[in-house]
């Protein structure tokens, strides 16, 4: 997991720097290798090195296709296809199970849930550059290539796409005339609005992350055979994307995030109560449901040692609940455009002054 912060953190600079498409094929040729060669390492200590590879390269893959995803698709589509995004990974933890019974040994699962890694290397020639990053970048002619294309396919008029070209351009101008400062992670700390929305966001994707991948490495741990707790426990997060699937284009964004946090807490909480091994099955895999509504896709903890039996639900209890506590300082987002510079970040949310009235 450590490798997936790692490469979190590279693959956006590249991201930044070079392109969306570039450095997510990097990302899934080097996850591809990497993983492919884990299952022929000779030696522990080379396990672990492909393996830290190929978690790099997956934290690149999981990091930049979603933020390609996002910066193609248009608003309408966002809620939807943020959502959809993780059924592939659901469906992925929900075949480990089964592709681990079926092959019984280390080497054979690994070599199995490498090669499907290869056939991603063919959206080079599916998927385009960003064109958000090509406007940023100053590169409106390239942009306007891929958006014609776009437009052609889902037969829009041309005459729209070149609108909104020429509106960018202008208002992009005004930005530039407005503020030459260039910008990097500090600025997200350095004014007060968006510190609070860095922090608290920050917050909620550990959380998350710790809460998600726990879980899915505690019902391993349960009574009862691993596979089929492993199977129930990646089952269980479908209803939850589903639910989300309904809810996102119709409640609250925070409102969804709170009330995920929040059924995990409860659900974990109240595994500390219980005996019966079906009820902390079924309690943890309510557990996952809430952080499938929450986040489904990030994963960030594993745990390990002879511990009492009630502290890991404790643990994950504490935090979805914080995470929709500092819910309630954050911003809605529903059908609202995305910040483009720290200026629209820090005034993102901000409740507009009352203009007063002379009488």
């Amino acid at each position: 997991m450590f490798g997936v912060l790692i490469g979190n953190l590279i693959f956006s600079i590249m991201a930044d720097r070079i392109g969306r498409k570039k450095p997510l094929m990097m990302a899934i040729a080097l996850q591809s290798v990497s993983g492919f060669a884990s299952a022929f390492a000779p030696w522990y200590e080379l396990f672990l090195i492909l393996k830290f590879i190929c978690a790099v390269a997956t934290g690149g893959t999981m990091l930049v296709s979603f933020v390609l995803l996002m910066e193609i698709i248009g608003i309408e589509w966002r809620s939807i296809m943020s959502v959809l995004y993780h059924v592939p990974f659901l469906l992925g933890h929900l075949m480990n199970p089964l592709i681990s019974y079926l092959t019984r040994t280390w080497y054979g699962f690994q070599m199995a849930v490498s090669i499907p890694s290869v056939f991603l290397l063919a959206y080079y020639w599916i998927i385009p550059e960003s064109p958000r990053w090509l406007l940023a970048m100053g590169k409106p002619r390239e942009a306007e290539q891929i958006l014609l294309k776009a437009a052609e396919r889902n037969k829009i008029p041309v005459e729209n796409v070149k609108l909104a070209l020429e509106t960018h351009e202008s208002q992009a101008a005004i930005r530039i005339t407005n503020s030459k400062e260039k910008y990097n992670i500090t600025h997200l700390f350095r004014t007060p609005n968006l510190r609070l929305k860095t922090i608290c966001v920050s917050i909620n994707w550990f959380v998350c992350g710790i809460c998600f991948f726990g879980l899915a490495q505690y019902m391993g741990h349960l009574d009862g055979d691993i596979f089929i707790n492993v199977a129930v426990s990646a089952a269980m997060e479908i209803p939850g994307t589903v639910i989300i699937l309904f809810l996102i284009s119709r409640v609250s964004r925070l409102k969804i995030l709170i009330g995920g946090n929040i059924l995990s807490g409860v659900s974990l909480l109240l595994i500390t109560l219980m005996t019966n091994a079906s009820a902390r099955i079924f309690l943890a895999s309510l557990g996952l449901v809430g952080m499938a509504i929450s986040f489904p896709t990030i994963y960030l903890y594993s745990g390990e040692g002879t511990i009492q039996p009630w502290l890991p639900p404790v643990i994950f209890a504490i935090g979805p609940i914080l995470g929709a506590v500092l819910c309630l300082l954050l911003p809605e987002t529903m059908n609202c455009e995305l910040p483009e510079t720290i200026e629209d970040g820090e005034n993102f949310g901000k409740k507009k002054p009352k203009e007063s009235t002379s009488t």
